[in-house]
């Protein structure tokens, strides 16, 4: 691994030159700086983080928080972490994954001056690491939203989102829809799942229809469990939004257990998911495809903003999740007959042109 001394020898500098183009701490005359940094990028030199931090009390790097890693990560999640990754290192930070599940974590993190600020995933509806992060006075950002709209924050549209799903199957006759939504601990909903409740209540007030919803973990076996709980619970659903990816395809291999094929028996749409996930279960399902990329991208971008005193004030960003056409979306079965319709598809993405 070179060192400072190395990047010196080769630029014919001394040290200290070096550590003053690296610090910016002495003006340096152009023609040596350029022999510095050609030096740096020939050997592929890497400053020593810890002696970045003590140069500059700052260590350019950049906790992504999670409160729960016990279970596996989903799709989403990955491109959400992948694109804040690559959004802070295009503007020279690093972004480390922390899994922080109580105080004295969070305790350890704020306390240490071991990280410039936080980004906060999977962001509950009243959460504790907000407020912890708020006393702290360490910069921060969310992907996602608590009960306070005022602090920084991006987050998927997701009124905008279930409204574009339910008039898509209400496009296909579908009249009563159910919500498949991801169980959570009581008092302990991330607003994600809120939010997504909320805005298909709304949807269904406004059709004059009564609720539909089931909660189920999101695993394979959740997935079972909710085509169970449609079948005894809600018979007449001839469409359902999935909030909750990690059973979307449990749920596809319950229904056929059940003996209900998609989507002549009943249609699906899985909202806030990946067009990747979509295109893994057959029938390929319909997806409102998450605007991770974009989100992830842009909470760096308004986390390292503050960081370098650029932003006036806190960004409210909300982006909806974009309609996916896949073939888990037919028209609704008349239920008062036994004769099945006429089973016309939906085009999916790779039919579309």
């Amino acid at each position: 691994m070179a060192t400072m001394r190395d990047v010196a020898e080769r630029a014919n500098v001394s040290i200290a030159t070096v550590s003053f183009v690296i610090n910016g701490t002495k003006r340096v005359a152009p023609e040596t700086r350029a022999r510095i940094e050609a030096a740096i990028e020939e050997l592929d030199y890497r400053r020593n983080v810890v002696a970045r931090a003590l140069a500059s009390s700052r260590t350019r790097i950049l906790a992504l928080l999670h409160p729960d890693l016990e279970a596996r990560p989903n799709a989403t999640v990955i491109q959400f972490v992948m694109s804040a990754a690559h959004g802070a290192r295009e503007r020279g930070y690093d972004l480390v994954l922390w899994p922080v599940n109580d105080d004295e974590q969070m305790s350890h993190l704020l306390a240490g001056g071991l990280v410039d600020g936080a980004l906060l995933m999977e962001v509950q509806i009243r959460d504790s690491r907000v407020d912890r992060l708020v006393a702290s006075r360490v910069p921060f950002a969310l992907i996602g939203r608590t009960e306070n709209d005022d602090l920084p924050f991006v987050d998927i549209d997701f009124a905008t989102t279930i409204d574009l799903a339910v008039g898509h199957l209400r496009s296909f006759g579908h009249q009563r829809i159910a919500l498949v939504a991801q169980r959570t601990k009581a008092g302990n909903e991330p607003g994600r799942i809120m939010r997504a409740k909320a805005a298909y209540l709304d949807a269904m007030a406004a059709l004059g229809r009564p609720p539909a919803v089931v909660a189920v973990e999101g695993t394979s076996a959740g997935g079972r469990e909710a085509a169970h709980k449609l079948h005894d619970d809600f018979p007449d659903a001839t469409a359902v939004i999935l909030v909750n990816e990690g059973a979307s395809a449990g749920l596809v291999k319950g229904l056929r257990a059940l003996g209900r094929t998609v989507p002549d028996d009943l249609s699906i749409i899985s909202a806030s998911t990946t067009r990747e996930l979509g295109e893994m279960i057959e029938p390929s399902l319909t997806v409102m495809a998450a605007p991770a990329p974009q989100l992830g991208r842009l909470a760096a971008d308004a986390l390292i903003d503050q960081l370098e005193g650029v932003q006036d004030t806190p960004p409210h960003i909300l982006i909806p999740c974009t309609l996916v056409p896949g073939q888990s979306v037919g028209p609704a079965p008349d239920r008062s007959s036994t004769s099945r319709p006429e089973p016309k598809r939906e085009r999916n993405a790779q039919t579309d042109s």
